[in-house]
């Protein structure tokens, strides 16, 4: 990833960056994009880190669930990304089963991430169950973010979205969890629909950060969705969102100015319009006249 300078404000974030936030206490900003557009802007606005999540399924192809979403749609997408962020850390989510079944798929589909998009670093989902997984990659060079709380690849059998951890044994469960992806390497852990009191408390006995979403004002940072914050989902808005545009609107409006523009004739214009020089016109229409006499014999 190429930047436009290494001092101040415009040097790349990098994962020793995160580490410097959480001693610091100064808080981590994460935004989701799936496509060089959306990622040119979210990394001109000064974002920390670019999260190119598997909910590009449901904001970008038009699933219901992460769970379609494959690693060819995670391989383009965050080469798109890469290709235009300057200074932002671009974090990839390993999609469904792409690490699950074995630590040599993990590998692999990690390397793709990283070699063919391009990633700074790659977002897995669980805890204990995936550390060894952490750990290897790490090892390898692989800078890993956990996911724990409410994973998505996992929704059916969690039984739909919604807050976990609130009584005291999943609470301890997920204590439990951060500490081993902390010990098997993990750089930061993203903690996804928890109590705040909860979330809390794992920052307070994690040495790396944590980043919210749904998980209160009490982590190190936050990661939002582009969609959610731009009002390009729909009517839908997450509780753990705020809107912060209603560009949804815009640009139906938009669209439909230019759709009504189009059907009255008022556009293209003539400002949208260029002119052939009159000679040019007049020989071309006078080898016309002949080429249409020559085929029909008029």
């Amino acid at each position: 990833m190429s930047v436009h300078s290494t001092s101040g404000a415009d040097r790349p974030v990098t994962t020793a960056t995160f580490r410097a936030r959480k001693a610091s206490s100064e808080r981590i900003v994460m935004l989701t994009a799936y496509d060089a557009s959306s990622a040119r802007l979210v990394d001109a606005a000064g974002v920390d880190a670019i999260l190119v999540g598997d909910s590009l399924g449901m904001t970008v192809l038009g699933y219901d669930s992460t769970l379609p979403v494959t690693m060819d749609d995670m391989t383009r997408a965050t080469a798109a990304v890469t290709r235009v962020a300057r200074r932002a850390l671009v974090v990839t989510d390993l999609p469904f089963m792409s690490y699950q079944a074995s630590t040599e798929d993990a590998m692999r589909n990690a390397g793709r991430l990283m070699s063919e998009g391009g990633a700074g670093a790659v977002k897995l989902e669980g805890g204990t169950e995936v550390a060894d997984t952490v750990r290897r990659l790490v090892a390898a060079g692989i800078p890993v973010m956990g996911h724990v709380g409410l994973t998505p690849q996992s929704v059916h059998q969690l039984g739909g979205y919604s807050v976990q951890a609130k009584d005291a044994p999943a609470a301890e469960r997920l204590l439990d969890d951060c500490h081993a992806l902390q010990d098997a390497g993990a750089f930061a852990i993203v903690l996804e629909c928890i109590p705040a009191e909860l979330a809390s408390l794992v920052g307070s006995e994690l040495s790396i950060p944590t980043i919210g979403i749904g998980a209160g004002a009490g982590c190190d940072g936050e990661v939002q969705v582009f969609h959610d914050l731009l009002g390009l989902g729909g009517a839908f808005t997450p509780r753990h969102a705020k809107r912060y545009a209603e560009l949804g609107e815009a640009v139906r409006d938009a669209v439909s100015a230019y759709a009504a523009d189009v059907r009255s004739g008022a556009f293209p214009g003539e400002q949208q319009s260029t002119h052939m020089d009159a000679a040019a016109l007049a020989e071309v229409r006078a080898c016309r006249t002949g080429a249409v006499r020559r085929i029909t014999g008029r």
